[in-house]
């Protein structure tokens, strides 16, 4: 009896202890407990009718851990199988989210304001109408050295900088930037009203305006300067083209280096002024074969690397913004005064087919900025930041 009476109350704190842990009770649970007390109930009867044997006993406590066994199983089991669908559908999400991340990255892109953007305006308002397969932000600046500063620190993803300012910034970044795409070809004009001058060589003894300090302007004037034998020509720098358009309509008489549109500004706002000669042709004249460039497009490598699709999308959405350019050439007149590149779209109208904008990629467009930074290195090594970029620069197209 004493035996029975101990395997009972083994059951009956089993049972509890099981309770206690299980927490809140559920369905499952309390009908449990009901048929366990039901259980014991029938096997205290038996012991005080002493009708029950100890046999009996332990095939009914045998029987209701068996029964709670199951039921603990059951729930486990229940539980496991909760925890994996939520596991699952944890995953899908995240994989949802990667992918959404990855399709909607924004790439931000700075340029020039001149005939590089000129060339990206018809993509700009694609952009922001929300018609364009990539995501963009775009940044127009008046100085490169404050595209230089954006991209080396980071804020800036694809620069449309000038030629020698790729190779700068490559040396500059330890051969972090490669190139894209050429984006303008020579777009440098000598503007005056002093009609003794037709050529390079007229320059002598003669002060000119220019912009570009430090970059393709200056390199390129000095560069034909010097294969022209003119050494007492004075160069005087200013900030913006439109500072300078703005001399010339006070003074026709000046000299000025300008690139397009500029030219065009300031000639269709004084008569008196016109163009005495293209710095492409006398470049031409002068250079054994190589190509007179004034802009190109870099991206920074870390961010390639990260986002090649986004790169190969800006590209091909580049091409046909430049290609409509020349296409459209009254649309994209009314884009380039809309973002305020060019005050009137007439006048914007009659500058687009003198800006030379191309979007050149490939072997061509490493073959022809090679051989423009090689004259300029020959020239004065600074100019391209000391060293010419090696073939991991072109490894991208």
């Amino acid at each position: 009896m004493k035996k029975l009476v101990s395997i009972l109350c083994a059951t009956t704190l089993m049972m509890a202890t099981l309770g206690g842990c299980a927490g809140k009770e559920t369905p499952a649970q309390t009908n449990n407990e009901t048929v366990n007390e039901e259980v014991v109930q029938e096997a205290s009867e038996s012991v005080t009718n002493e009708s029950a044997t100890d046999e009996e006993v332990k095939e009914e406590a045998a029987s209701i851990e068996e029964t709670q066994d199951e039921t603990v199983s059951s729930e486990e089991a229940s539980e496991e199988s909760d925890n994996t669908e939520e596991q699952a559908q944890d995953a899908e999400v995240i994989a949802e989210g990667t992918e959404e991340s990855a399709d909607s990255v924004t790439v931000r892109v700075g340029s020039l304001k001149g005939s590089t953007t000129m060339g990206l305006v018809n993509l700009m308002k694609d952009s922001e109408n929300g018609e364009s397969e990539g995501s963009y932000e775009f940044d127009m600046k008046t100085q490169p050295d404050e595209i230089m500063a954006g991209l080396v620190a980071g804020n800036i993803d694809i620069a449309l900088v000038p030629a020698n300012m790729a190779s700068v910034l490559y040396n500059k970044t330890e051969g972090g930037v490669s190139l894209v795409d050429i984006n303008t070809l020579g777009v440098l004009y000598c503007v005056t009203g002093d009609e003794t001058v037709k050529s390079v060589k007229d320059l002598a003894g003669k002060t000119v305006i220019s912009t570009g300090q430090g970059a393709s302007p200056e390199y390129v004037l000095r560069y034909l300067l010097d294969k022209n034998g003119v050494t007492d020509c004075n160069i005087e720098f200013k900030s913006e083209a439109t500072e300078i358009a703005a001399l010339l309509q006070e003074d026709s008489t000046k000299i000025a280096v300008l690139p397009q549109p500029f030219v065009t500004v300031a000639t269709a706002k004084n008569d008196a002024l016109s163009v005495a000669f293209s710095l492409t042709d006398e470049w031409d004249a002068v250079s054994d074969g190589s190509k007179l460039l004034t802009g190109v497009t870099v991206v920074r490598n870390d961010f390639l690397e990260s986002n090649p699709d986004a790169v190969n999308t800006f590209i091909s959405e580049h091409e046909k913004s430049t290609e409509k350019a020349s296409s459209d050439i009254e649309g994209t007149a009314a884009l380039v005064a809309e973002y305020g590149i060019i005050e009137k779209p007439e006048i914007a109208k009659k500058a687009l087919p003198e800006c030379n904008i191309v979007c050149i990629t490939g072997d061509d467009a490493k073959a022809a900025l090679e051989g423009y930074l090689q004259v300029l290195f020959d020239q004065d090594p600074k100019s391209v930041g000391g060293n010419l970029p090696g073939d991991d620069f072109y490894s991208f197209n």
